[in-house]
């Protein structure tokens, strides 16, 4: 014994680990408690927010064709922002009175440091004189980031006038602001207010006043100014001039032209008015007017405990604030999916100790069982201290790897316990079992390990978005097989030298079905009484001691007795004739022949790939989007058309349940249906959009959770909506159905770009529409419907000016270019404060001249001659040269200053991204694309 000893070597970290027990004793308290405590504080998120260097730039230029939007703002500003070093890709959309901008940049650039790149060079632009210096507000520029998508939606409706509703949700949003984990809410659904002076051009050229005039009027009125400091009797008093308005009848009453007396009000040639602004958007739930808040996190923060304080908040707003009938739903709630997700993880890692255990149990016995599961909690507490270190958030990839890792943490663990009882019994003592044990298996178990982190470790260097997004994986993994690694050498190690024994007789069955049945019934009595989570622990506990003495043990040594030698002995056959002669030779050989047949098969038979599993889904998007130029009214009354068609669907989903006493008609499916019209009704996979969009709405439906649906499927749901849209609406209608992302928000599926070079937008489009003719040809199956991300037929009238006439008469384009603009679109003059709100004070054309071709353009431009002081008021018809009625495009894509026409299309429920976009691509071979484009396929 004594030689064989002199042979073994020790671990030196397993061998002081031993010697002070200890201390190791007091790691793993504190491993449990800061473990448990960090897993607790750990902010929960359905996906990890990637931090993407990418930045978006958005200018308002309201009234401004796309075209305007791109020479005047979009292209000045690429110029200085292309100059930027480590940019990637820009891409920009220039849109009726709207220029975006999206700054992507490479990884080398921290998303700070390019938001202030970026910042620079716009300064620098705004100074160029071909920027405009008319803007309403300065541009806006932010990062891109996951933490910008709202986290909920509240929503309010009633029969209650828009100001009430308007009352309860800056309320809720007031109090939703006040908590820590929020940064910002945002209010759908509801207009803001203007003061309104709408001239009659009439009156106002009988009276020779022409906007000027009114202008200078309202803006040298609504007037304060600081007069200084008046020094009487020693004290100092500030004179301040308050010529401010307090309310809009004064604006009524102002005294616009006083010739010889002959006064002149604003009331005598316009109407004011306080009203809401002209409509841009509607919102409906359930076809019933609603307001919305949208609710957007700080990074970082905590989802769950968020999304927690908000529904007690409006629970007691309910309760004690507001009325009883005022309806409160949330919608898209993401801690839903997250608690789930969690709950089942958790689930999951759970029945994954027990099964691991039991397992063991067979083959290593009770106790050893018990040293190798003691591993899992400890390693995954370890991991917990370390993630919560990094800032890493509680969401599905670091879960998902968790899971991943419970197989694999328990490996080192059980070579080390094995190899420890082993030695105790050929006789060593439980300290010296433990240190020669582990010495023996130390450096191969620390080899193994990484090996097999070696084999995540490229993963983790995935560049690109998606490598920033799947690099929580492996980090992951790392962090819990390199925990599961130290748990094995120290902590193991110390509880085998001070509780390992050999296993010997029978267990007390009798004090093992005492200490489960007690465990039982005590876990049965705190879920009686509302405990429930320690209440399953002590009873599953309970019931598994009784499990393992009344059936698991005796099975347990009939396998290790009787079975597991007869599978010892047929091993030993199989090894024997393995390396028996030349044996070797052909098993290796036929190894490497097994292996490039595999290749072949894969080669042959090559499987489905795809990026994300087709999910269930939990909320449907319906967008609808007329032909551009139709008005807001005209697009509302075509979503209201869709909306009954859904409600008529889903009432086959209905129940009648019992509430207090009285039956009800509940809907088991489907918890909401929201429709947008208008502003925010844009697919969210076309990137952050503020331009005003009349002709498109969306309507989402949102389902109850995965319990509560009786086990239909919602991708059928959707299915059966496809189908219950097509044929019902005018074939200018466009109609696109999707669900929610399974991971991150991604480009389409199918994403075709073509870029032209020396090409006019109109050539582009105009090849990029024989491109999607050509693929529709092909009649690819899996396709849902192609469509071009660019819109044609926006109606447009050019005006064209007779400059040699204009100037002949002293007026240039400039000025009669603004004239037409302030009839018709109107202009901001001043300011109108109520209260902590202030209101524009915009003028403009009657409704019944501004949307009149012929009183536009006879309208006058009054000019006083320096020289003989005359008056005089020109027709801006006597300087027209012609108006001609054009169609043009909807807006203007650029890609890094290049134009750019886009193709893309989803695909449908079971069919194959990538083999559909592998059919696209050898249908484009034989395309023949004209000299000056080129094309390709990008997406997800």
């Amino acid at each position: 014994m004594g030689d064989k000893q002199s042979k073994l070597k020790d671990f030196k970290l397993s061998t002081w680990s031993i010697k002070n027990n200890k201390t190791v004793y007091l790691i793993i308290v504190i491993a449990i408690i800061a473990g448990f405590s960090a897993y607790v504080s750990m902010p929960r998120e359905s996906f990890p927010e990637v931090n993407i260097p990418k930045i978006f730039v958005g200018t308002a230029y309201p009234g401004s064709s796309a075209k305007v939007v791109e020479d005047k703002i979009t292209r000045v500003l690429e110029k200085e922002i292309n100059t930027i070093k480590g940019i990637e890709k820009l891409k920009s959309t220039s849109t009726l009175g709207y220029s975006s901008i999206v700054v992507e940049f490479d990884f080398s650039v921290t998303p700070t440091e390019a938001l202030r790149k970026v910042k620079d060079k716009v300064d620098i632009a705004k100074g160029k004189t071909e920027f405009p210096k008319d803007l309403p507000i300065p541009p806006n520029i932010f990062e891109i980031s996951p933490s910008e998508f709202p986290i909920l939606n509240v929503n309010l409706s009633g029969d209650y006038s828009k100001d009430d509703l308007r009352d309860y949700a800056e309320y809720l949003k007031d109090e939703i602001k006040k908590f820590p984990e929020i940064d910002r809410v945002e209010l759908r659904g509801l207009q803001d207010k203007e003061v309104r002076v709408e001239i009659d051009k009439v009156k106002a050229e009988a009276r020779n006043i022409g906007f000027s005039d009114i202008e200078k009027a309202i803006s040298q009125e609504n007037f304060t100014m600081s007069g200084g400091e008046l020094l009487v009797n020693n004290y100092r008093r500030t004179v301040r001039i308050d010529g401010e308005f307090k309310n809009f009848e004064e604006i009524e009453n102002l005294i616009v032209k006083n010739e010889k007396l002959n006064i002149v009000y604003l009331r005598d040639i316009a109407k004011v008015s306080f009203v809401e602004k002209e409509t841009e958007s509607y919102a409906r739930e359930y076809e019933r007017p609603v307001v919305m808040l949208d609710v957007i996190k700080k990074s970082g923060e905590n989802l769950i405990t968020a999304s927690d304080k908000i529904n007690l908040l409006i629970e007691d707003s309910k309760r004690d604030i507001f009325p009883e009938n005022l309806q409160i739903s949330i919608t898209n709630d993401q801690s839903e999916m997250i608690k789930d997700t969690v709950s089942n993880l958790e689930n999951s890692i759970i029945i994954g100790i027990i099964l691991v255990v039991l397992v063991l149990l067979f083959f290593l016995g009770l106790r050893n069982a018990l040293f190798v599961g003691i591993a899992i909690p400890l390693s995954m507490f370890i991991s917990f201290i370390i993630l919560d270190s990094i800032d890493y958030t509680l969401n599905m990839m670091v879960l998902f790897s968790l899971v991943l890792a419970l197989g694999m943490l328990v490996d080192n663990g059980i070579v080390v316990v094995e190899n420890v009882y082993r030695l105790l019994d050929e006789g060593m003592s439980r300290k010296q079992a433990a240190i020669y044990g582990v010495g023996e298996v130390a450096m191969p178990i620390i080899a193994s390990t990484a090996t097999t982190l070696a084999a995540f470790l490229p993963l983790a260097l995935w560049p690109g978005i998606m490598g920033q997004f799947m690099k929580f994986l492996p980090i992951t993994l790392i962090i819990v097989l390199a925990s599961s690694l130290f748990v094995a050498l120290v902590i193991n190690s110390t509880l085998t030298s001070v509780l390992m024994k050999i296993e010997s007789g029978k267990p007390n069955k009798k004090r093992g079905a005492i200490v489960g049945a007690a465990f039982t019934v005590l876990g049965t009595l705190l879920i009686v009484i509302g405990q429930i989570p320690w209440g399953m622990a002590l009873l599953t506990l309970g019931l598994l001691i009784l499990l393992y003495v009344l059936v698991l043990h005796d099975f347990a040594l009939f396998f290790q007795n009787r079975l597991l030698p007869v599978l010892e002995r047929f091993y030993e056959i199989g090894i024997r004739f393995a390396i028996k002669g030349k044996n070797p030779y052909l098993f290796f050989g036929g190894t490497i022949l097994l292996l490039f047949l595999s290749f072949f098969l894969l080669g042959v038979f090559t499987p489905k790939v795809e990026f994300f599993p087709n999910n269930e889904p939990t909320y449907l998007n319906i967008f609808l989007k007329m032909p551009i130029g139709t008005d807001i009214e005209s697009t509302n009354l075509t979503t209201k058309k869709a909306e009954r068609l859904i409600d008529d669907y889903i009432v086959k989903y209905n129940d009648t349940i019992s509430l207090n006493g009285e039956q009800v008609i509940k809907n088991f499916m489907v918890k909401s249906v929201i429709a947008q019209v208008g502003e925010g009704a844009s697919d969210p996979k076309d990137g952050p959009s503020f331009a005003p969009t009349p002709n498109k709405a969306r309507i989402t439906v949102s389902f109850y959770e995965t319990k509560f649906r009786r086990g239909i499927n919602t991708i059928d749901v959707m299915n059966e909506v496809r189908e219950k849209f097509e044929g019902r609406f005018s074939a200018d209608v466009e109609i696109t159905i999707g669900k929610n992302p399974a991971g991150p928000p991604m480009e389409p599926p199918v994403n075709i770009e073509i870029v032209g070079t020396n090409k006019s937008y109109n050539e582009i489009i105009a090849e990029a529409s024989e491109m999607k003719y050509f693929i529709d040809q092909m009649n690819i199956k899996g396709i849902e419907k192609l469509k071009l991300n660019i819109e044609t037929g926006k109606p447009e009238l050019p005006i064209i000016i007779d400059r040699e006439k204009a100037r002949m008469l002293n007026l240039s384009t400039q000025q009669i270019a603004l004239a037409i603009r302030t009839a018709l679109f109107g202009k901001e003059v001043a300011k109108f404060k109520e209260g902590k709100d202030d209101h524009e004070i915009n003028i403009r054309y009657a409704r019944k001249y501004r949307y009149n071709l012929d009183e536009l353009l006879t309208q006058k431009i009054n000019y006083r001659d320096q020289q003989s002081g005359k008056l005089h008021e020109i027709p801006i018809s006597s300087v027209i040269k012609k108006v001609v009625p054009v169609t043009t495009y909807s807006a203007v894509k650029r890609l890094d200053e290049k134009p750019l026409v886009t193709i893309v299309s989803n695909v449908l429920d079971g069919y194959n991204a990538n083999e559909v976009i592998a059919q696209i691509k050898d249908g484009l071979e034989n395309y023949q694309i004209d000299t000056g484009y080129s094309w390709s396929i990008t997406g997800q």
